[in-house]
């Protein structure tokens, strides 16, 4: 698999990246695989190339970083992979245990590094912007992570523009570590982050990588009924005609070129120049091979063309980034 390098850095990642927030324990959510169903599809990510792995402290209250540290580290040397892991939601119900503050990163990171087993994350991520925390308290706290040793880099993840930009100028005013990769939404039926957030990460050289490519099962075609079940965001979020004339094309597309629809869809965002890696995930090794095959499939500027003409602007998903703690907690079964 062609490696990418991430943004100005000197980082080289594969173009293809694994989300882990789909293993862990099925007590945090139904459709979590377990350890056991979890090491095939992670041997079949190193098989086909990809040694980007993304985490979170939050998947599976930790318990995802544990498994997917444990089976990787197994198969291959550590500076052999690219990981990274977040931080900021609540992972108990201590107050201090949540956030962006100085105490809580710093117990934060020590935690995920015990939990995969190494001594250091390529890129230790803000999950998401923190209203409660000073800025130059959360990106000093970044700088003497990355000082330390503890992380090459730092990311971040569902925010604004502005909270970002200003994250980031706060960082470099004073001569600390800035982010190099904004972790964000994107897929064909939400596109709203190429009004700011995209143009401004290309200005700056800071790399993009995408997350829930094929709009949380919607533009795959088939539906998780036990994540259905479980998912706030699935019908909240999807399913409006915008959505569903966007659907149909994507079949049509597919059929006609006799690939899937998820082929298509992530497809599609590696026709973006601006993004370095989807992030992509499935439940068997069967969708696994199929969603990275997408690599193999070139759409035309017609196509894209096309598909890109249906888009309606549409109201932000990522509404709720100014709360502490997010809509799915750690308590929730």
């Amino acid at each position: 698999m062609e490696s990418v390098r991430l943004g100005t850095t000197g980082l080289k990642v594969s173009r293809l990246c694994f989300g882990t927030m789909g293993i862990g324990s099925s007590d945090w959510r139904p459709w979590v695989l377990n350890s056991d169903a979890a090491r095939p599809l992670l041997e079949h990510c190193l098989d086909k190339g990809i040694y980007f792995f993304d985490l979170a402290d939050w998947y599976s209250a930790g318990e995802a970083e544990r498994i997917a540290g444990k089976i990787l580290l197994d198969m291959m040397p550590r500076d052999q992979l690219v990981l990274t892991t977040k931080a900021r939601y609540a992972m108990s119900d201590d107050p201090n245990d949540q956030g962006l503050s100085r105490k809580h990163l710093m117990a934060s990171i020590d935690k995920s590094l015990q939990r995969i087993g190494t001594d250091y994350v390529d890129i230790f991520m803000a999950h998401a912007w923190d209203p409660m925390t000073p800025v130059e308290e959360t990106m000093s706290t970044l700088h003497d992570i990355v000082r330390s040793g503890k992380a090459r880099y730092i990311g971040a993840s569902t925010m604004y523009a502005w909270q970002f930009a200003h994250m980031n100028h706060v960082a470099r005013e004073n001569g600390w570590t800035p982010f190099c990769n904004m972790q964000l939404q994107y897929n064909l039926l939400y596109r709203e982050e190429e009004r700011e957030m995209i143009p401004y990460c290309e200005h700056q050289g800071i790399a993009l990588t995408s997350f829930s490519p094929l709009a949380r099962g919607w533009l795959s075609g088939a539906r998780n009924e036990l994540r259905v079940g479980c998912d706030t965001y699935y019908n909240r979020n999807y399913g409006d005609d915008v959505d569903l004339n966007i659907v149909d094309k994507v079949k049509s597309i597919a059929q006609d070129r006799g690939v899937s629809n998820s082929q298509v869809a992530i497809a599609w965002v590696l026709s973006k120049k601006a993004i370095s890696a989807p992030i992509i995930s499935a439940p068997s090794t069967d969708q696994l091979d199929l969603n990275i095959r997408s690599l193999e499939v070139q759409l035309t500027e017609e196509e894209i063309e096309g598909l890109d003409a249906l888009y309606h602007p549409r109201d932000l998903i990522n509404d709720y980034v100014t709360e502490l703690t997010p809509r799915y907690s750690v308590a929730e079964k």
